[in-house]
């Protein structure tokens, strides 16, 4: 495995194929801006891309928050991210927080969200950028920026659409209204609702199970579900069928059909 990226507000614990992001900034409840996590989720995302031995991803947020999104003592503030003319401001953003959904759009492996209490704005839009979402009854869904405003600069209005349909994302987004954690159950915003105490032992049970599956078979099919979403079909297809010929001819695919004949748990190499 190659060297741990060196993060400065969050931490990164790996276990099996699996590796675990946290949010380690609860004094300012997990914020992106003003804090080095931006930098944190962009370098781990492209960590595990080039890490071979890893297959799924877990993001969740330590203490109280998942994340709060922006700093708005700054925005009062007019300082850090959001100090300066427009120009300085846009440029802000393209090279600080919306690095965040470039790196995250690329992932190749999946991304599985543990929301362990608020995620509001760019906290809301982080968790949506996320391929699954598993949510304490503790959680709090919010695309606020209205409230404040602003509008979501960080390609949150791409992302929840795409997640809920058009019509439930304008209601959100246009009224920056707060959404509990059973509610966002009945949108589709997460999978499923655990307990607190039960949340990271679920998202782990889940992250184990794609984990145990065969580890190139597992990339190819998150980027395919990603390129779904922008290819026409005859295009699509064509990419599907070039996978699957890289596919037929890993020793992990030989493996998986003596492993389904003989019924039996397969034993995977990435290979």
């Amino acid at each position: 495995m190659n060297e741990l990226p060196q993060l400065q507000d969050a931490t990164l614990e790996i276990s099996g194929r699996v590796a675990t992001l946290t949010l380690n900034r609860d004094d300012v409840r997990n914020a992106l801006t003003g804090t080095g996590l931006v930098t944190d989720i962009v370098d781990t995302v492209r960590w595990v891309n080039r890490e071979e031995a890893i297959s799924v991803l877990v993001l969740t947020g330590a203490g109280s928050a998942f994340s709060a999104g922006g700093n708005i003592k700054e925005m009062r503030e007019r300082s850090g991210a959001f100090a300066g003319d427009v120009l300085e401001v846009q440029q802000r953003y393209r090279r600080g927080i919306q690095t965040i959904p470039v790196a995250m759009h690329g992932a190749e492996v999946p991304i599985i969200a543990a929301v362990n209490g608020p995620a509001i704005g760019a906290g809301f839009d982080l968790a949506c950028m996320c391929d699954l979402r598993i949510a304490s009854t503790q959680a709090l869904f919010g695309e606020t920026f209205i409230n404040l405003g602003i509008i979501p600069g960080d390609g949150g209005a791409w992302f929840l659409q795409r997640l809920i349909g058009y019509q439930r994302a304008a209601e959100l987004t246009l009224t920056g209204r707060l959404v509990k954690a059973d509610e966002a159950l009945e949108l589709g915003l997460v999978l499923e609702i655990t307990t607190p105490d039960q949340l990271l032992e679920r998202t782990a049970a889940l992250a184990a199970q794609i984990a145990a599956k065969p580890p190139q078979t597992v990339r190819f099919t998150k980027r395919l579900l990603k390129m779904a979403q922008r290819q026409e079909l005859s295009d699509f297809l064509d990419i599907s069928a070039c996978f699957q010929g890289m596919c037929h001819n890993t020793e992990d695919h030989r493996e998986a059909v003596n492993a389904f004949l003989e019924k039996r748990t397969g034993s995977y190499r990435g290979s």
